[in-house]
């Protein structure tokens, strides 16, 4: 299986690059590539798009960077390029986890669960589970890329996860409705000094 980090967007409702706030001695991006190379599930593909040329020297090595060059279309331009390249470059991947780089709760530990609850059982999804609701990151296996690849716009992968519910395992995310896309979010962050 392989890991895809979503961090194309140009965090407009941020007014500045969402993935370069500091974070955890490092940024947003490099944190979330941090935790999905440390789960060691295989390879771990960034796909960049806004800013791409400067967000690169954030992303630690070891992690393969993608560009996606229709970044502006939204979220499933972004989930589309990183599929393609896992599929592309890792033929025998049974599943992808998609997540985003914006959710700084997001651990190695979360990951390595998802994984395992998808291995343990006859699920097509495996979702964190937060606020209510399921989302990323969330593993597909391979028989839904072909939805994820299907979706327009700024979709992401909550309209699968929704469309599957009855095929998904859910593993508690605390935290997970933290993501940082206004200025809010990021005081709220750096106030529950999570990033210490």
């Amino acid at each position: 299986m392989g890991v895809i980090v979503l961090a194309a967007g140009e965090s407009s409702r941020l007014g500045r690059p969402k993935q370069s706030l500091p974070f955890a001695s490092g940024t947003l991006l490099g944190h979330a590539v941090a935790q999905a190379l440390a789960a060691g599930l295989g390879p771990v593909i960034v796909v960049l798009g806004a800013g791409a040329d400067a967000l690169r020297a954030e992303v630690p090595t070891g992690a393969h960077v993608v560009l996606n060059a229709g970044w502006r279309e939204g979220m499933a331009s972004s989930i589309r390029t990183g599929l393609r390249a896992l599929a592309e470059g890792w033929p025998e991947a049974a599943a992808a986890i998609i997540m985003t780089c914006d959710q700084p709760h997001v651990s190695a530990d979360l990951l390595r669960g998802l994984a395992q609850a998808w291995e343990s059982g006859c699920a097509a999804v495996a979702a964190s589970r937060y606020g209510g609701t399921l989302g990323v990151p969330a593993l597909f296996a391979r028989e839904l890329w072909p939805e994820l690849l299907a979706l327009q716009g700024d979709r992401g992968a909550k309209a699968v996860i929704a469309r599957h519910a009855d095929r998904a395992r859910a593993i508690e995310f605390p935290g997970g409705e933290l993501d940082v896309d206004t200025e809010e979010d990021w005081r709220r962050l750096q106030s529950s000094g999570a990033d210490r």
